[in-house]
């Protein structure tokens, strides 16, 4: 059925179906993700200070580098990644993305120098994060129609674990900027020896194909979407959206100690009160939106709070303005699920990781220009020697970029249809 409104509205039962048993542990295993990746985000401008920064301007430079390391390795490693999951199947790739965390948060934990922190991220961006192999499993087991409901309650379960994450690392930090290191370490370790016992595999042997090297990189990653149907547009849409919301968890905590003084514990704090409107978003407002409205325009309400939010931060002077812009903020949790069911309904089941590592590698593409962008503007307008300090520069910049994706996105008509044929990749 290619069904309207009508059919969404009355056809209730995918939403009450209960979870399989793979999705509960894949959504257990994003919600420890987060909160480990939230943990060190409060933290992780002291460390870079600790281990030599002279200053919060010098650590931004070197943050800003941290990004871009990782974004690089992972840009050519995602295709990779995403073509072994359809060639071998989803749980060795999702093990192993596992894996390549909890190595990652021992060795920042126990960095003697900067340069291990850079190992740490590199080792990283080649293991991948769990988020591409999640995907495709869930696209494995769910039908279309149900695709975007999971994806947003992955969303969910990590907006609840940034409401633990950068709390709990906060007021670790005030011990010391490794202590949320090192229990970060302990947790995703735990995770990962769970997912031993836990994670199954959720591919067929009938669905796999077999792995090419002239699919499996960026370059022949990007071929491919030529070959399914209005993919062009929303990869576009994907980059710069991806590319606009990279600016939180890189520059928010730059940003808010440059603009209103904010200690870790308070860094942390606002961290999870977006974690919480964000988890809010996922779980109650996103399943309801998205069977009412389809998948293109809740991206299009999601990204036009998005770009609201960031240029209200850009300008917002004091703590409470910057808290009674998070209620807004929290809405562009409706954009990833809605463009990622978007992306999962131009694939077969023969190249589902195929099609998540595409999209990976559009956030790692993002998350190299990102930083490439945002540190420098951050960097520059926030010195202490600038003529016209502006702390909210990088805020901006990313609302214009955000304002962008909403417009391709609005006028890319075809994207206009919320369930196009599904086309798959030639072999």
């Amino acid at each position: 059925m290619d069904g309207g409104a009508k059919t969404d509205d009355t056809a209730p039962g995918p939403v009450r179906k209960p979870l399989h048993p793979q999705v509960r542990f894949l959504l257990a295993t994003l919600f420890i993700n987060a909160i480990c990746f939230g943990i060190i985000v409060p933290v992780t401008p002291s460390l870079v200070m600790e281990l030599g920064a002279r200053d919060l301007q010098h650590a931004t430079v070197l943050g800003g580098w941290l990004a871009i390391s990782f974004a690089a390795v992972q840009f050519f490693f995602s295709p990779v990644l995403g073509n072994l999951s359809d060639a071998i199947g989803r749980r060795p790739v999702l093990l192993f993305s596992l894996a390549g965390f909890a190595v990652e948060f021992w060795l920042m934990a126990l960095a003697p120098g900067l340069v291990w922190l850079f190992v740490a991220r590199i080792f990283s961006g080649m293991s991948g994060a769990s988020n591409a192999p999640a995907q495709s499993s869930i696209a494995d087991l769910a039908a279309p129609d149900e695709r975007g409901r999971l994806f947003g309650l992955l969303g969910a379960a990590f907006g609840l674990g940034f409401v633990i994450g950068p709390a709990l690392g906060g007021l670790l930090g005030e011990l010391g900027a490794r202590v949320p290191f090192y229990a970060a370490a302990v947790l995703v370790s735990a995770n990962f020896l769970a997912g031993l016992a836990l994670c199954r595999e959720t591919l067929p042997v009938a669905d796999r194909r077999r792995f090419e090297w002239r699919r499996a990189n960026p370059v022949g990653a990007f071929v491919q979407v030529r070959h399914l149907s209005g993919m062009g547009g929303l990869a576009a849409v994907y980059l710069l959206w991806q590319l606009a919301s990279l600016v939180y968890p890189l520059i928010w905590s730059w940003f808010a100690m440059a603009r209103w003084q904010w200690s870790p514990g308070q860094i942390g704090l606002s961290l999870a009160v977006v974690g919480l409107g964000m988890a809010w978003v996922n779980i109650v407002l996103a399943p309801r939106l998205l069977r009412r409205w389809g998948e293109r325009r809740t991206a299009l309400a999601g990204i036009g709070a998005g770009g609201l939010a960031m240029a209200g931060f850009a300008f917002a002077q004091t703590s409470w303005a910057a808290y009674a812009i998070v209620p807004v903020m929290a809405l562009q949790s409706l954009a990833h699920p809605a463009l990622t069911a978007m992306f999962s309904r131009r694939a077969g089941a023969s190249n589902q990781g195929e099609v998540q590592g595409i999209a990976s590698a559009l956030m790692a593409m993002g998350s190299l220009i990102a930083p490439i962008l945002y540190f420098p503007v951050q960097n520059w307008l926030s010195g202490s020697t600038t003529l016209l300090r502006f702390d909210g520069g990088a805020m901006l910049a990313a609302a214009s970029v955000a304002f962008l994706a909403l417009v391709l996105l609005w006028m890319d008509r075809s994207l206009s249809a919320d369930r196009p044929p599904v086309n798959v990749c030639s072999d």
